[in-house]
């Protein structure tokens, strides 16, 4: 027979269930603070661009209307600009009117170029909508206008919904002119509008708080010549005696402040 050799297993140490369970748990922790940081970083983001979307539409609106400024009420002769502010069940809505004029071969005025900017109220939302509308002569797109009726391309287009307040001023000074009509135009247009939430004023009406309004001051004539005026100076009128003297300027040490001792060249030895 052959001897049967001793066999001797050698067992591999395991994980016990202590380890395992605190394994589990670390594991857990980490990825906790993980999810924390990565949703914490998803809101900043969004919140952030929240920010960004929510300026983004008024200073397209903003554009397009100096656009249209720019474009119709840059040439000056033949156009009218007429502005009108109103409340609308309580809201401010507005309207301005651009239109260029010009004179065909029959000396007749004819329409050459009119644009609407409006805002409405909208009885489905209750906040205001904005509308805009192009007609005239000229075509906005040679492409889709040229197949259509000169009724048909004065359409109002709603550009935007949701507003709060809509406002289109003159300025003058310190104050400002809701209305304006006349063939002489306005130096500039104060556009003020915003998306915030409205509250009730004691007349009634619906304002919003002022820093959630955005203005926008447009120039009619970016290329006109400003008229300076300098004020003259009569060099005859004896100077104010305060107006040398400035509480701020330090004195100079080595400049003789009594003019009794600086006209003597050696004051210490005066009698």
């Amino acid at each position: 027979m052959q001897p049967i050799k001793n066999k001797i297993y050698f067992f591999e140490r395991a994980f016990t269930l202590v380890e395992v369970l605190a394994a589990l748990t670390v594991g857990t922790m980490v990825l906790i603070v993980v999810m924390a940081l990565y949703n914490r970083g998803q809101s900043g983001s969004a919140a952030v661009m929240d920010r960004m979307e929510s300026n983004r539409l008024p200073r397209e609106i903003f554009q397009r209307i100096a656009e249209d400024l720019d474009r119709v009420a840059g040439a000056g002769q033949g156009t009218q600009i007429d502005i009108l502010n109103k409340l609308q069940d309580g809201f401010s809505a507005a309207k301005i009117e651009i239109v260029r004029n010009i004179t065909d071969a029959k000396d007749q005025s004819q329409i050459f170029e009119k644009i609407i900017w409006q805002s409405s109220v909208d009885p489905d939302g209750g906040l205001l909508t904005l509308y805009r509308s192009h007609s005239g002569i000229a075509l906005e797109d040679t492409l889709l206008d040229t197949q259509k009726e000169a009724w048909q391309r004065e359409v109002f287009v709603p550009i935007c919904t949701g507003l709060t307040l809509f406002r289109i001023e003159v300025p003058q000074g310190e104050t400002s002119i809701d209305r304006w009509t006349g063939e002489v135009l306005p130096p500039a247009v104060k556009v003020t509008l915003s998306f915030a939430q409205p509250y009730k004023t004691v007349t009634g009406t619906f304002d919003v708080p002022e820093q959630d309004k955005l203005v926008r001051t447009i120039a009619i004539d970016r290329t006109r010549k400003l008229a300076f005026t300098i004020p003259a100076i009569d060099v005859n009128q004896p100077a104010d005696a305060n107006e040398g003297s400035d509480a701020n300027q330090p004195t100079d040490a080595n400049q003789p402040t009594n003019v009794e001792e600086s006209a003597s060249p050696m004051p210490f030895l005066r009698k």
